[in-house]
């Protein structure tokens, strides 16, 4: 019985969700290429899209998939304009971060800080989501604080 619930559980997270065409994910890298030539700034880019540079690799394991995550950041819209902040650590599951966040875990140990941008298809798609519109490429400043 739960088998058939869980399915439509997926179904219905993945039924809201567009699947970018690649001329809309060529804009997208596009207008990121654009903002870092803008701002000076060299990233290495991964084949999904998302473009990061360590600054601070941090110390120990390197963080897994079901690790818990206390991390502080600020984002940002490629026009500058930061719509959160957040001073004071916030803990996650990294199974449960936006794709673009996980991709990068993998690559950071605790104490790591990291420059990244995520274009849409890494972060939340086509879902407003509180102050962040749909199909936004977003920018953070991340530090990762501790790793349980």
């Amino acid at each position: 019985m739960r088998t058939p619930l869980i399915f439509i559980l997926l179904l219905t997270l993945f039924a809201g969700c567009e699947t970018y065409s690649e001329r809309d994910m060529a804009q997208f890298d596009k207008d990121i290429r654009a903002y870092l030539k803008k701002k000076g700034k060299k990233c290495k880019r991964t084949p999904s899209g998302l473009y990061y540079t360590i600054i601070n690799p941090g110390e120990g394991e390197y963080i897994r998939y079901k690790d818990i995550v206390s991390f502080t950041y600020t984002g940002k819209f490629l026009n500058g304009e930061t719509f959160d902040t957040q001073k004071k650590p916030v803990e996650f599951e990294v199974s449960k971060l936006i794709l673009g966040w996980k991709e990068i875990m993998f690559e950071l140990k605790p104490g790591a800080k990291v420059f990244m941008i995520l274009p849409p298809q890494l972060a939340y798609g086509d879902r407003k989501l509180d102050d962040i519109p749909p199909h936004s490429t977003l920018i953070y400043d991340m530090d990762i604080i501790g790793v349980k």
